[in-house]
């Protein structure tokens, strides 16, 4: 599905002068964020972290940066996307003096969610998606939240996940990403009802366990994803 914002395409391309298109990061924090608090709903401890991870190393894949084999995540390209959020951690694969396995850039980089968190927060931000609030709890305790300025890609992200899950669609190779994240890190549980997630169980699983080869994706990036789910299912 394609939504025109202001007559933009939204979900088509992606870098220097392609049309706006959200990342994978960014797309699991409008999934973690409360529509009427501004504030990440209650997750297992680490889950957001693992999946925020997760993430960024799927869209360096996606962005034909990184690959894997059985034993280590190896570097394709180490020019910058021109990306505030990827760069660094690009940078931290590019400087990293021996070759690390998808287990290990998990791990390192769910120890930056915080880092990830807040820069994905002010992309939002700056594309006027999310409107930063600055509160004082108890007049003392300075407060923050994010409530949506603009939920017309949340929707939409939501829109893609049901129509998937529900419907039965056939799902593109981003939308078998984002499932597999949210579900591994039960960021489902913001969409659907636990009654309703485990009726929906088998598609679920299904849609996790889709070949992304058999849909025209880089034999690459489908290795990335197996590795990197391995990595977030057994962190969780």
């Amino acid at each position: 599905m394609v939504i025109l914002k202001e007559g933009m395409p939204c979900f088509i391309a992606r870098w220097g002068n392609d049309a706006f298109m959200l990342t994978f990061v960014e797309e699991i924090v409008l999934l973690a964020l409360d529509d009427k608090s501004g504030k990440f709903v209650d997750l297992p401890p680490l889950a957001l972290d693992q999946a925020l991870a997760g993430a960024a190393l799927l869209e360096l894949a996606f962005q034909n940066r990184i690959d894997t084999d059985l034993k280590h995540l190896t570097l394709i390209d180490p020019k910058p996307l021109g990306d505030g959020l990827l760069d660094p951690i690009l940078k931290e694969i590019v400087a990293a003096k021996d070759r690390k396995d998808a287990k290990y850039w998990v791990g390192v980089l769910s120890s930056e969610g915080e880092r990830l968190r807040q820069a994905a927060l002010d992309k939002l931000v700056s594309r006027g998606i999310l409107k930063k609030e600055e509160k004082k709890i108890l007049w003392v305790i300075p407060g923050r939240r994010y409530p949506m300025l603009e939920d017309r890609e949340e929707r939409e992200v939501r829109a893609r996940i049901r129509a998937v899950i529900d419907q039965g669609e056939i799902p593109s190779p981003r939308d078998v990403v984002l499932i597999s994240l949210a579900s591994a890190c039960q960021l489902l549980r913001t969409i659907y009802t636990d009654a309703e997630i485990l009726k929906n169980s088998h598609r679920i699983a299904e849609v996790s366990k889709m070949d992304l080869i058999g849909q025209a994706v880089s034999k690459s990036v489908a290795e990335v994803q197996e590795a990197v789910m391995r990595a977030v299912v057994y962190s969780v």
